[in-house]
């Protein structure tokens, strides 16, 4: 499994695995059956009521010598209690400490996302967030949060996949060391995975639809964390990290990007 390097210089599993819409009393399975496979990187957040279950899957996976990596997110109505909100997930995680920490939305009507991530560096600093970072920023967003603590996150996990390729986004994390993850990678299935560009590329490699798109994000070096409950979807995915596109597979999925394409709220609107 490939590895990424943050800005903190601290180690990330490039592949994970994504738990949204996965309800808590079937998380523990779904996780478990994940790092049985291989995977290293779970993805959940306060907002997908599966903290505890995620924590039950993870047990005896974690610690910080361990090889797992756990994610975690502040929803919208705690950015004035980002302390209180991260106890409240590690109490259901099971742990100490996750391995990152994200604000979930900038939510900028409400404009406390530079307060949320004061809360978050001193959260870091106390060694309850080994990595912070963002989810949903854009990059008016990412430099006022520069400009106000001195801190850049180590991540930011934006939708993107190939009809909402959000180069703008992309471009000003490459320019200031910002790991880029897709959330949403494969579109939420829709009609994606039946597009004939992705089907061809899938046929003269004989694997699915979904490993093309999932190695297209890999090949352009964004972390991915793709939500799968069934072992045999675990799997399908896991199985991207070892399919190599040509550059001629990885421009037809490049110009597949739209103007049109989000799926998920606008950051500017939530």
């Amino acid at each position: 499994m490939t590895n990424l390097t943050l800005n903190d210089g601290r180690i990330m599993p490039q592949l994970g695995m994504g738990t949204w819409q996965i309800p808590d009393p079937q998380a523990a399975l779904v996780v478990r059956k994940g790092f049985d496979l291989g995977f290293r990187l779970v993805d959940t957040a306060a907002i997908y009521g599966n903290e505890r279950g995620v924590g039950d899957g993870i047990k005896g996976e974690t610690g910080p010598d361990g090889d797992v990596w756990i994610t975690t997110k502040l929803w919208n109505d705690r950015h004035g209690d980002a302390t209180a909100a991260l106890d409240e997930s590690l109490s259901l995680l099971g742990i100490d400490a996750v391995d990152l920490y994200l604000i979930h939305w900038p939510v900028p009507r409400e404009d406390d996302y530079v307060a949320a991530w004061q809360a978050l560096i001193a959260l870091r600093e106390a060694g309850k967030a080994r990595s912070i970072g963002v989810s949903n920023f854009l990059p008016e967003h990412l430099e006022r949060l520069a400009s106000e603590t001195g801190v850049v996150p180590a991540v930011n996990q934006i939708e993107l996949h190939p009809r909402f390729q959000q180069r703008e986004a992309r471009e000003y994390h490459a320019e200031h060391g910002i790991v880029t993850q897709s959330w949403s990678p494969i579109g939420q299935g829709k009609d994606l995975l039946t597009d004939p560009a992705i089907t061809a590329i899938a046929d003269r490699h004989s694997r699915s639809a979904a490993q093309v798109v999932l190695a297209w994000h890999l090949a352009k070096g964004f972390s991915v964390i793709p939500k799968a409950s069934s072992p045999d979807h675990l799997s399908d995915n896991l199985a991207a990290a070892d399919l190599t596109l040509d550059d001629d597979d990885i421009a037809a999925i490049d110009a597949m990007d739209t103007e049109d394409g989000r799926l998920g709220p606008d950051p500017r609107e939530m």
